[in-house]
């Protein structure tokens, strides 16, 4: 991951017609998911050679220029004997989110999975000797969780073709396009066809990957597995949905499938010293803006290199998870609502209802909507039995609802609009 912020990265299929193919149902429905950074990186956890080294954590190789001869060790050290698959899945099923994307190989080219290409993986090269992934495969089958995987399919710090390492290797002798066909193309179809039914291949820094690499490797993809999705991040205006920069957000509702994905703190690797921890509001409004948008958000945890997930990330998800078990109505299946552009509020709908997320609740109590296009016939607040209604008065510039004086929620209080088809 990079940190860069910025506008969406449009996928092709969303020049060709925003929201129409059926394999992306269940991922419009879905709204949240879970992130997961987990690799060697979490050893040094953003600290080589006794000082801090600035930056993201799992990109501490290459903002540290260490020489592969000096990180591969690290595998031997790595030994997470603390991790529970079960347990990561039910965090994320408490979080109310409905999707895992674990990295699989990141930047630094070590793999988190049982590859056959390489030896630098974690069940040949570590003391642990398990696969993680084939653990959280298992026990998201179980638990009804959907699983996709992380892939660096451009950078690769470790291999001679891959891209990025230009301490240890000369970038004009690189052989990038056997790399993508002999290293990249077989990892991939490790992935798709080992570990069940794969959600996302979530690709990432496209760079300089060309145009016919990237839909090849979009092609493989569809071939394995047809209901595999593509994040646009394969690159060249590719993939099945959009993704925006991390932790962006666009400022009006957006007619593509898109997904923001985002971290908790500063960092996505773990990083020891990284504790600036958004507050559980600002996550459950960074989750309803998203949605009101028509994104999903893809939320991120880094474990630490014994397999926990840090306490503060749990926190928080467990406290977005208690929010959406009283409002998921107004989030899970809803698209973007009419409403947008307005401060105080964001909108999500279904048929026959609107959800007015009220993230400033008025002082007295008098909510003041603008018009819409749509007529409203009852107003009544989600957290409260559907028959206690609100009174509603027509006007020619909105509606006038009379709710109570103080917020029923105070990060967000969802007002549900009956409407008229």
């Amino acid at each position: 991951m990079s940190m860069r912020a910025g506008a969406i990265r449009t996928a092709r299929d969303q020049r060709e017609g925003a929201r129409q193919d059926p394999r992306l149902d269940w991922w419009r429905a879905a709204k949240f998911g879970l992130f997961i950074h987990w690799g060697l990186y979490a050893i040094p956890a953003g600290q080589w050679g006794g000082r801090k080294v600035p930056g993201i954590g799992e990109w501490i190789m290459l903002h540290a220029r260490i020489p592969v001869a000096e990180y591969e060790p690290l595998a031997r050290r790595f030994n997470p004997v603390r991790f529970d698959a079960a347990e990561w899945v039910a965090l994320a099923k408490d979080a109310g989110q409905k999707y895992i994307v674990i990295t699989s190989k990141h930047h630094d080219g070590f793999c988190m999975y049982d590859s056959k290409v390489t030896d630098y993986d974690i069940v040949d090269a570590t003391a642990f000797g398990r696969d993680p992934i084939k653990e959280l495969a298992v026990e998201c089958e179980r638990q009804g969780i959907r699983l996709g995987f992380y892939y660096s399919q451009t950078q690769d710090w470790r291999h001679p073709d891959g891209d990025g390492n230009d301490w240890d290797y000369d970038e004009a002798s690189k052989d990038f396009g056997g790399y993508v066909e002999h290293y990249v193309k077989p990892q991939v179809r490790e992935l798709l066809t080992s570990y069940g039914p794969v959600a996302v291949l979530w690709f990432d820094t496209p760079k300089h990957i060309t145009g016919e690499q990237s839909q090849s490797l979009v092609d493989l993809c569809h071939r394995i597995q047809p209901g595999c999705l593509v994040c646009g991040r394969i690159g060249n205006t590719l993939g099945d949905y959009a993704s925006t920069n991390d932790n962006a957000i666009p400022t009006r509702a957006v007619d593509v499938d898109w997904e923001t994905p985002a971290t908790i703190n500063d960092t996505w690797g773990f990083k020891s010293d990284d504790h600036n921890w958004k507050p559980t509001a600002e996550l459950i409004r960074k989750l309803v803006d998203i949605v009101s948008k028509g994104g999903n958000y893809l939320l991120n945890v880094g474990p630490t290199a014994e397999g926990v997930i840090p306490e503060p990330s749990v926190d928080r998800l467990l406290g977005i998870g208690r929010w959406l078990a009283d409002n998921g109505e107004a989030v899970y299946g809803t698209t973007p609502g009419p409403i947008q552009g307005v401060e105080w509020c964001r909108s999500t709908t279904r048929p026959g209802k609107l959800y007015l997320h009220v993230l400033e609740w008025p002082g007295d109590g008098v909510l003041r909507v603008p018009r819409f296009g749509q007529a409203v016939t009852r107003a009544h607040l989600l957290s409260r039995s559907p028959g206690e209604s609100l009174p509603v008065t027509h006007e020619d510039d909105g509606l006038i609802i009379m709710g109570p004086a103080s917020a029923p929620d105070a990060v967000d209080s969802v007002v549900v609009l009956e409407t008229k088809a």
